[in-house]
């Protein structure tokens, strides 16, 4: 029963479209209707600034972490499923139409709810994959290249710690579960990276993330 009532407030916790709130709050926009259509933190940052962009990534962020938080202090074990049902509130936000972004920043606030109250690895479990993410984004200059590496090798550096006894199992697989979820998220992103013409930082073209 208690999964059951953390799992419903992380999905409603995670449906919260801070992206959609600050942009009609403070830039009377809806950016829904402007750039990608995507109520996530890469179109908020290209409608509405990076500053913007930036306060939403936070915020999307902290959106996991809290929720886990919740999880931890009402019934603990529950920790990984709160997380997880705040990604998929994020992605399907029932206060939005379940029109959501593709919970790429709500995923890194997963990692550090992991960090912090079940793994302790810092290194490996926070810091890699946020290395990894700004090393990729550098070298290719796309936000959905650099989401998806960073989450796949997050994955499967989890696993390695698993089969070493450091962590355990369930942690890499819900890692797992995650990260197909978000790359399936990215299917027209993979599509454009194909044909060669997904968005770059610095050029305006059309980009959903």
């Amino acid at each position: 029963m208690k999964l059951v009532l953390v799992s419903v407030i992380s999905y409603l916790f995670g449906s919260v479209p801070w992206a959609l709130v600050i942009g009609k709050v403070f830039y009377h926009k809806d950016i829904r209707k402007e750039g990608s259509g995507n109520p996530g933190a890469t179109n908020a940052a290209r409608v509405l600034g990076l500053p913007a962009g930036i306060i939403v990534t936070l915020l999307d962020a902290l959106k996991g972490l809290i929720s886990m938080y919740i999880a931890h202090a009402i019934a603990p074990g529950t920790e990984i499923y709160a997380g997880l049902a705040c990604c998929l509130g994020h992605c399907f936000p029932v206060f939005a139409g379940f029109k959501g972004g593709k919970a790429v920043a709500t995923s890194y606030g997963f990692f550090l709810g992991i960090t912090l109250l079940l793994t302790q690895e810092w290194v490996w479990n926070f810091i890699l994959p946020v290395f990894c993410f700004f090393t990729i984004l550098f070298a290719t200059k796309m936000v959905s290249v650099a989401s998806m590496c960073s989450l796949l090798i997050e994955t499967a550096t989890s696993f390695i710690l698993a089969s070493m006894g450091r962590i355990q199992l369930d942690v890499p697989i819900a890692m797992a579960v995650l990260t197909i979820f978000v790359i399936y998220r990215h299917r027209a992103n993979i599509q454009r990276i194909m044909n060669g013409t997904e968005n770059k930082i610095g050029r305006k073209k059309n980009e959903q993330n």
